[in-house]
């Protein structure tokens, strides 16, 4: 028979010689091309394998490894200025090797007591930090996509009680949840997935710094209303994901008491901010949301996928996913506690929560305040040096996402399109493109904790040059 566990020996020799390689790719980015190659012939040589022929764990492991290290973007490397992917943390990494190891099973409390607490107490802190008060409840997430979407139904069954029940055809109009349209796409496929199709997303006008209208957000409420729509939801953005925009929290949430609608705060990137003196104020007015919706792996610096979906109302996650079962365990039920497959759109679901409450354990408040704050310094700086070499900046947000753009090109359409994908190919660095209002831009983010000023002074360097041969 296969022996899945190998002897104790063979598991210290292979673990031993992967540990030694990758910590060495980590170590060496300046031995490194931030994007790879794409040959896709040459990808599938490497992937496709005959599997009735197995390789012997070194083999196979080199395999992978070689793979991943050739053919991704290294997101783990100082001169990756793209979209909110960050270089995990030492501490985030060993969560996922434990969570793997011990493999506890989440759905029911009594099988996994510990890590089921310890994502309670990450919840409860995290959501005290964002100014909760009362009773705080919450539940990890695969990422952001699933808390919007589980942010959406709990606004369902809070406005409309008989939703879970009876579904949308009980109710007398279309529901309607309003975003900007700077707003994250999960929003639509939210309402597609609630069965409420993509018209019940109204998507509201943003100003010149990309925040939405609170003006022309009031204006459709009453209009709806009037014209028998059923307005439940308003999603404020904590940092879009193009331009790192803040939408006005405080009034939007004046705005949803007024209408008596539920208030949720998408602060999936942005959230972090809380953990920063400097940035906190910004995200004034989350403190009075319903729920939020926070990424740990964009800001915090964890592995993929950790999201959270965090709310001031106790009971809604169960009035939402509650459900009994015959063959789900029973240990804990004289014990006041909370099985996750009652309380989250998952049933079976991993240890997500580790990799946010092992980095507290290790780092504190304390050392994600002096990274994020670092973070915010090296924006301040590429934006220092680009304007001192005559770029123009094209957004406006206290976040490090960096939007700018030639003034001599800013009314060619091909310009940012063009040097982005230069700088991919050169290897060199990553960054992207966004159309601010109608016009592309490039953009830079700092995502990386170890990204320095000399790595941004290089940005800006091979930035000047690109747009000399554009």
């Amino acid at each position: 028979m296969t022996n899945f566990d190998l002897t104790r020996s063979e598991r210290v020799r292979i673990l031993q010689k992967l540990i030694e390689r990758v910590d060495a790719f980590r170590d060496n980015p300046k031995g490194q091309r931030v994007s790879p190659s794409l040959d896709r012939d040459h990808i599938l040589e490497l992937v496709n394998h005959d599997f009735s022929k197995p390789l012997n764990f070194e083999d196979a492991v080199d395999r992978v490894v070689s793979g991943l290290e050739k053919y991704t973007v290294h997101t783990t490397h100082p001169k990756y200025f793209g979209l909110y992917n960050p270089r995990s943390n030492f501490a985030g990494i060993l969560a996922d090797f434990i969570t793997a190891s011990y493999n506890p099973q989440m759905a029911a409390w009594s099988h996994a007591p510990f890590a089921a607490e310890a994502e309670r107490h990450a919840i409860e802190s995290l959501g005290r930090k964002f100014g909760y008060t009362t009773e705080i409840d919450g539940v990890f997430t695969t990422a952001g996509a699933e808390a919007n979407h589980t942010a959406m139904l709990c606004a369902l069954n809070k406005i409309f009680p008989a939703f879970a029940e009876r579904g949308a055809s009980q109710l007398s109009g279309q529901p309607l949840v309003y975003c900007s349209s700077e707003a994250h796409h999960s929003v639509h496929k939210a309402a597609r997935a609630c069965g409420l199709g993509s018209v019940a997303v109204r998507s509201v006008e943003v100003d010149d710094a990309l925040c939405m209208r609170v003006d022309i957000l009031r204006e459709m409420l009453e209009n709806d209303r009037q014209n028998g729509g059923l307005p439940f939801m308003i999603i404020g953005t904590a940092g879009t994901t193009g331009a790192a925009a803040i939408d006005d929290l405080k009034e939007i949430g004046k705005l949803a008491k007024e209408h008596e609608i539920w208030f949720h705060a998408d602060a999936a990137y942005g959230g972090a901010a809380i953990l920063s003196d400097r940035l906190r104020p910004k995200l004034d007015g989350v403190q009075e949301a319903d729920s939020i919706t926070f990424d740990a792996h964009k800001w915090m610096s964890v592995p993929m996928g950790t999201g959270m979906f965090i709310t001031r109302h106790p009971a809604i996650l169960s009035s939402t996913f509650s459900i009994t079962t015959d063959y789900m365990p029973k240990e804990g039920k004289e014990l006041a506690i909370t099985d996750a497959f009652t309380h989250s759109l998952q049933w079976s679901r991993r240890f997500i929560g580790l990799k946010v409450y092992l980095s507290l354990l290790v780092y504190g408040w304390e050392g994600y305040r002096e990274v994020i704050d670092h973070q915010t310094a090296m924006g301040d700086l590429l934006r220092e040096k680009l304007l001192a070499d005559q770029w123009v900046l094209t957004n406006r947000t206290a976040f490090p996402v960096v939007c700018f753009t030639d003034p001599a090109f800013q009314n060619d359409p091909n310009f940012a399109l063009t040097i982005a994908q230069r700088m991919v190919d050169s290897g060199s660095a990553w960054i992207s493109s966004y159309s601010i209002l109608g016009r592309p831009s490039l953009r830079a983010c700092i995502t990386n904790y170890n990204t320095s000023p000399d790595h941004v002074m290089e940005l800006v360097s091979e930035l000047n040059q690109l747009r000399l041969t554009y």
